[in-house]
């Protein structure tokens, strides 16, 4: 990634206002808005802190929902962590969302559509405050490891450890350069060890390129960023779409990013904890069980690891975890909002459907998060209908399992109204 200059015809979409700088901003945003409760009082991380977050998501309508920031956090054995855990942050509402975008809910759509077609390159600096604290070799095995960490159990009672759940991972393809950030969970294993759940993503071919060379994968994790990082490291990009250049797009202006201490890759400038190694390709150990964002549990499986090189996070560090499991959560919030722009960019653009207005994935009615994808038509052809369903339904991973075309009459937020259209409307 070398240093560039944001050209006029890129940086025309820019704001007038500048983006957050760092996830402090964010925070102070949200309180500012009501969205924030901070909590004073002690609290279990491995008992208490997911459950209590969790409460809301199953008894409160979505215009109620708060973000959550935990001063005092201890763990099942008494221990006390200095670091603050925030959840709910960056998608526990629609609203939310919105604020980390610094725009209104109806202007979410018209956002990332301008972000994927004018994204905006990444500049280099030569440092940043996320590495204003720097621990590697014995730092790591003495209280400096990711045992410093109060990464909070999501699923207590069934989870067999800490995961990380707000873990941006950045790689690179070994041949090509490009980056990827994706976000994908990570078993604490040990103060110098983890694991990660990504084969199959795009950073699964990013192992499998080095395998192939017979090389180790370098990585690193980045954990408090600033939201526009966030969304386009949750949504479901083509492979070779740099997420940089996403989030750049998202907040008008270049992410800035430094060089990390022990790996040859980029990460956000001010952001709050990074955590580099390198992940064998060699060798994959057992991992799970994880309670999963469609409401069952992940089972044990196997998959790679990192062995650890370097933490560096800022003074006065915050930890910041994302609400996972059954949706609504906060997971299925920000993949869904995303990855619903980019399918219809994906249709209507790309693949030159003129006829795609646009595009819902439900998850707070229907309970099925990513699975169902609705498309909204304006006097399409047969052919326009089944050329949007089948590239919804081929698309990365093919993401959504039930695909539906309606007519522009259709409310497509409306899951009634959606069930309605396909008793009547329908002839199997």
């Amino acid at each position: 990634m070398e240093a560039v200059s944001v050209p006029a015809a890129e940086g025309a979409s820019m704001q007038k206002e500048s983006y957050y700088k760092d996830v402090r901003e964010h925070l102070k945003a949200l309180e500012e808005r009501g969205k924030l409760v901070r909590v004073k009082q002690r609290i279990n991380k491995d008992t208490e802190l997911m459950p209590l977050v969790r409460w809301q998501f199953r008894g409160l309508e979505e215009s109620q929902r708060k973000a959550f920031f935990f001063q005092n956090v201890f763990d099942v054995k008494g221990k006390s962590y200095s670091m603050p855990v925030t959840v709910g942050t960056l998608a526990a509402s629609t609203e939310i969302y919105s604020i980390g975008l610094k725009c209104k809910p109806e202007e979410i759509h018209e956002r990332w559509t301008r972000a994927q077609a004018h994204p905006i390159a990444p500049v280099q600096v030569e440092r940043g405050p996320v590495q204003e604290v720097i621990w590697k070799g014995d730092d790591l095995l003495n209280g400096h490891g990711l045992d410093m960490l109060p990464v909070p159990i999501s699923t207590p009672g069934f989870d067999n450890g800490p995961y990380l759940t707000s873990a941006n991972w950045v790689t690179k393809d070994p041949d090509t350069g490009i980056f990827n950030i994706g976000n994908y969970r990570s078993q604490i294993k040990a103060p110098n060890r983890n694991g990660g759940l990504f084969l199959g993503q795009h950073m699964g071919e990013h192992w499998r390129r080095c395998k192939a060379k017979g090389i180790p994968l370098e990585a690193a994790i980045v954990i408090g960023v600033v939201p526009a990082v966030a969304y386009a490291a949750t949504s479901k990009l083509p492979y070779d779409f740099d997420e940089y250049r996403l989030a750049g797009g998202l907040a008008g202006e270049p992410m800035e990013v430094v060089r990390c201490q022990t790996v040859d890759l980029h990460v956000p400038a001010t952001a709050e904890i990074v955590i580099e190694g390198n992940i064998s390709t060699e060798w994959i150990e057992p991992e799970g069980p994880f309670g999963e964002y469609p409401g069952y549990m992940g089972h044990r499986g196997v998959a790679p690891f990192m062995d650890v090189t370097c933490i560096t996070h800022r003074r006065e560090a915050i930890y910041t975890a994302l609400m996972s499991q059954f949706p609504p959560s906060e997971s299925s919030k920000i993949k869904h909002t995303g990855t619903e722009k980019v399918i219809y960019k994906y249709l209507r653009f790309d693949s030159g459907n003129a006829a795609v207005l646009d595009v819902a994935i439900h998850d707070e009615v229907s309970g099925s998060g990513q699975a169902f994808c609705v498309i909204k038509m304006k006097k399409p052809t047969a052919g326009d209908v089944w050329r949007a369903l089948n590239a919804s339904a081929g698309y990365v991973g093919s993401y959504a399992k039930i695909c539906i075309a309606v007519d522009e009459d259709i409310d497509i937020w409306d899951p009634a109204m959606i069930n309605w259209a396909i008793c009547f409307n329908v002839r199997p």
